[in-house]
């Protein structure tokens, strides 16, 4: 056991760093796997120089592959304010490594016609949103300060494994208001399993994506980003097993300076210290 042992709110509780719950949805090059907007799947292929070929099946020495994928739509990812700016913001340099104080929560998405918070202008009355009364609600049954929440939407089974999020609203979406608790709460890292915080298609308004990140709605600018420090993370499988409660989130990504890179959120259970 590698355990590490903290205090909050006056109370002391361990994780055990060798025992990590993965919560990122493994990556099938060859097999089913998500997407969203209709972006192309996730490819593999050996390389090849000359009559040289990269797969030990096909009479290589070694696999050796090429891999081509489109991070923010075929799996899940984690991006930064370089998403929406003019600027080459990496992910790389806004999250530098280590474990965030995390809460679980599972929230019910409804459908847009019964909230009177501010959904997009495009909505249909069907189509489903997570609302900052329903955040709150879940957010108040683990009462404190965290610096990064993973927000569990249902229902939830294994489709989301390998979903094709097709069409202008294919999965539920953050209201305006939602994305303004997270706001206030706080939170510097978010982690769902939806694959977007806004509309799918919603004429480039990411109004909820710009209000995590401190943006104006017409700002093409990272200086002008309020919050340009804090990630969203998408497209997560957070299993039934995983319980809510208290954790802590390891982002792990690797060091491309691109603006969302493929990533293996890792949750530690924090447990009451003996």
């Amino acid at each position: 056991m590698t355990e590490v042992q903290l205090e909050r709110d006056g109370l002391r509780y361990r994780a055990d760093l060798a025992d990590p719950l993965s919560i990122a949805i493994p990556l099938d090059f060859d097999g089913a796997q998500p997407n969203h907007f209709g972006a192309p799947r996730a490819h593999a292929a050996p390389l090849t120089a000359g009559r040289w070929v990269g797969e030990v099946l096909a009479g290589g020495s070694v696999n050796c592959a090429t891999l081509s994928l489109v991070p923010h739509c075929n799996g899940t990812h984690t991006e930064c304010v370089g998403h929406m700016t003019e600027d080459r913001v990496a992910l790389n340099d806004v999250l530098r490594g280590g474990l965030h104080l995390t809460r679980l929560i599972t929230v019910t998405p409804v459908h847009a016609s019964q909230t009177g918070e501010t959904v997009d202008p495009s909505a249909l009355p069907e189509e489903w949103v997570v609302t900052a009364e329903a955040l709150a609600a879940a957010l108040d049954r683990w009462p404190g300060q965290s610096t990064a929440v993973v927000i569990r939407t249902l229902p939830n089974d294994a489709s989301k494994l390998n979903r094709h999020y097709d069409g202008a609203a294919p999965a539920p979406y953050l209201t305006e208001e939602a994305a303004k608790r997270l706001v206030v709460d706080g939170v510097v890292h978010v982690v769902t399993d939806l694959p977007s915080l806004d509309r799918a298609h919603d004429g480039g308004r990411l109004i909820a994506h710009r209000t995590f990140w401190g943006l104006d709605r017409s700002s093409r600018r990272a200086t002008d980003a309020r919050r340009g420090h804090c990630t969203i993370t998408e497209l997560a499988w957070i299993a039934p097993t995983i319980r809510d409660g208290w954790y802590l989130l390891d982002l792990q990504i690797p060091a491309f300076i691109t603006d969302a890179s493929p990533c293996r959120p890792l949750l530690y259970p924090l447990r009451p210290h003996d």
